[in-house]
């Protein structure tokens, strides 16, 4: 299971809306005869792969899934079986499931389809890993939100930028490196308008045989403010480009963003006039997206520090001191007592060149 936890990560930030799984077939002998993981946008699926590696060799087999087998089948006169009839129909003799899958579709059907098939189910093995890999995907469906990473890359004194905007680089070569990498394991990539406006930003993936894992490029920017004129909007051909935007926006810019190829998602607005976060997330989760990375700026990390939902956040701390007149990590969010403050649990601490990498999640 733990080899199949890994070829599972493969997968993350490449097949949205479907999960990212991964499966081992191993024979009566102990043999690993058949390997698969989720293809890139979704198909063929994990199982369907192993089994293809695995041939005839399948019969009286084990196989090991990070997520219940899928029970339903496309409605396309050309489509596969199911992956828990393919799984049957191969002669499996047993399916060791890392954790239930709550699509509606299958929710148990996947399992209840082998058992009735005569095949052995072991359910729970790895299980609170696998929900970890998946826990996007597992929001989506039961949440309707996707799950939300915060990367910041600050000063020790917590500002993004000198006084007079400066912010190229903070952080060393290392840790940018670790951050293209974080973009290719999610689905979107999320800034405010004023990030664009400041930075004209890319926002994809660089590092060297991993252009093809740049994510969906976000905006929040409810008065499409984004210049025509942005990387991102010049290049929505060739690297995805949406922007969120309260509606009623102006029209005459909604219909030039779309000559561009850029995607607008029309939103309620929240607070101070700016797309509401939760209304956003829900309309990215709407299309298909599970993970997203939020890279700011500071008024929108404020906006989620405040309403959230922040689920995961990644701090990259570099060995320097900005000061007071620096720009800080998150805007005033009206916080007037410690025990309203949004707290995070820490779960590492790594070094990346001379700076420092924090990973906290949610409490």
């Amino acid at each position: 299971m733990r080899a199949a936890l890994r070829l599972a990560r493969r997968s993350l930030g490449r097949v949205w809306p479907n999960p990212a799984v991964g499966c081992v077939i191993v024979a009566e002998d102990g043999r690993v005869v058949g390997r698969g993981w989720t293809q890139p946008g979704g198909r063929p699926h994990a199982e369907t792969e192993a089994l293809t590696r695995a041939g005839a060799a399948a019969k009286g087999a084990s196989a090991y899934v990070t997520l219940e087998p899928c029970a339903h089948t496309s409605t396309r006169t050309d489509a596969a079986p199911s992956c828990a009839q393919a799984l049957a129909r191969a002669g499996i003799a047993r399916v060791l499931v890392a954790t239930r899958d709550p699509d509606p579709r299958t929710n148990g059907g996947g399992i209840a389809f082998l058992q009735g098939a005569g095949v052995e189910i072991v359910e729970g093995l790895s299980e609170a890993e696998a929900r970890a890999i998946n826990a996007g995907f597992l929001l989506r469906v039961t949440s309707g939100r996707p799950l939300i990473t915060l990367k910041v890359a600050s000063s020790l004194d917590g500002r993004i930028a000198t006084g007079s905007g400066e912010s190229k680089w903070i952080t060393g070569e290392p840790a940018r490196a670790q951050a293209h990498a974080l973009r290719a394991r999610h689905d979107a990539v999320v800034v405010g308008s004023g990030t664009v406006l400041a930075d004209d930003p890319e926002l994809t993936c660089r590092l060297p045989g991993l252009a093809d894992r740049s994510p969906v490029r976000v905006v929040f920017d409810g008065r499409l403010r984004t210049p025509l004129t942005a990387k991102i909007v010049a290049t929505a051909r060739q690297t995805p480009t949406w922007i969120v935007m309260l509606a009623g926006a102006d029209s005459a810019r909604q219909r030039a963003f779309a000559a561009a190829g850029v995607t607008l998602l029309a939103v309620a607005a929240g607070r101070e006039g700016h797309p509401d976060p939760k209304a956003a997330f829900a309309a990215l989760a709407g299309k298909g997206i599970t993970r997203v990375l939020v890279e700011g700026g500071r008024h929108l990390t404020a906006a989620l520090l405040r309403d959230g939902p922040i689920d995961r956040m990644v701090w990259f701390r570099a060995p320097m001191m900005l000061g007071g007149d620096g720009v800080p990590a998150a805007e005033s969010f009206g916080l007037q007592q410690l025990n309203e403050a949004p707290r995070f649990q820490r779960e590492g601490v790594t070094s990346a060149g001379d700076d420092i990498v924090e990973t906290y999640k949610a409490r």
